[in-house]
């Protein structure tokens, strides 16, 4: 499909106005992450998830302090 074959007129043209208002994100302003699939007690994830959003964030947190003081192999 061409650029000229897609319908735009859901996404209208941006104000002036909303230019002023937008910001700039740093370039992999957040860390590349390995998706996985993975098997957890049913207790240590109702813990996690306890927690409210980014409980995977948290519980990636807490492998790292781990990962601080035991040897990974």
């Amino acid at each position: 499909m061409s650029d000229a074959e897609i319908d735009q007129s859901d996404h209208p043209e941006w104000t002036d106005a909303e230019f002023s208002k937008a910001q700039r994100r740093e370039p992999n302003r957040f860390p590349i992450k390995e998706k996985v699939t993975i098997d957890y007690s049913p207790e240590v994830l109702a813990a996690f998830r306890s927690t409210g959003h980014d409980w995977q964030t948290r519980m990636d947190e807490a492998l790292k302090d781990w990962l601080k003081t035991h040897s990974p192999a």
